[in-house]
């Protein structure tokens, strides 16, 4: 998962994650100086992170933002080469590249983002499609019962019903605060499911597959909650239906 973060009140804790650990001097920089720091930070220490591979547990501070990875590397693709598969139980199967889902109709939300970990950032402007628009394009066969997404990091995976993911407040997102999204947050696009916690919204999509049922994704596997709405245990989002 990559979160995004405010200052918070406690200290969280990650749960069996390997995330990259970097200084923070830098973190404290990007608070004091803001949001176009935060910007030189995040390219300042991408290609540190690229070259580490020491898969380390612990958190980069970077501004409001704490990121975490579960591989030893941080991706990275070109707008310019990439696609997103929409596969699966389908009626027409189609890839879209970064310039064709800019030519869709846009869809804004501003939402919480919460971390199963603790901690919460307030007030996140995202921009993208709505994921039921790619889907309804794609045709949904009878027999599809839910959708499975996958990242081009090659190991993160995650699932949504059918009728989570017909809702309004699934996005798939190219623009966070009003600037594209930067690979260290999972640009060029990713998933934001904003009713759930923030494991749901997947980094670096690449292929979002319809199947027949719920195929756990990768931290379901490790014991989370495979539905993840925030409402179930702390009420301070909308109801999950």
């Amino acid at each position: 998962m990559l979160a995004y973060d405010y200052l918070v009140d406690r200290q969280p804790t990650p749960i069996g994650r390997r995330v990259f650990i970097g200084s923070v001097a830098l973190g404290v920089v990007g608070v004091v100086f803001g949001s176009r720091a935060q910007g030189w930070l995040e390219r300042a220490l991408a290609p540190v992170l690229e070259k580490d591979g020491s898969g380390l547990s612990g958190l980069v501070p970077v501004g409001r933002f704490r990121i975490y990875t579960v591989t030893d590397e941080l991706p990275s693709m070109p707008k310019s080469q990439y696609k997103l598969q929409v596969a699966g139980l389908v009626d027409a199967p189609f890839t879209i590249d970064y310039a064709g889902l800019l030519s869709m109709i846009p869809t804004s939300l501003t939402r919480d983002f919460q971390c199963v970990t603790g901690w919460r950032v307030r007030d996140v402007v995202w921009q993208g499609i709505k994921l039921r628009d790619l889907l309804d394009r794609a045709g949904v066969n009878a027999e599809a019962k839910a959708v499975r997404f996958t990242s081009f990091d090659g190991v993160y995976t995650e699932s949504l019903t059918l009728r989570q993911a017909m809702r309004d407040d699934m996005l798939v997102a190219y623009q966070l605060e009003g600037e594209d999204i930067s690979a260290a947050h999972g640009g060029p696009v990713r998933l934001y499911a904003a009713p759930m916690y923030g494991y749901k919204s997947i980094k670096w999509m690449d292929r979002i597959e319809l199947v027949a049922e719920v195929e756990p994704g990768y931290w379901e596997k490790r014991g989370y909650d495979v539905d993840a709405w925030v409402g179930r245990s702390n009420g301070r989002d909308d109801d999950a239906i």
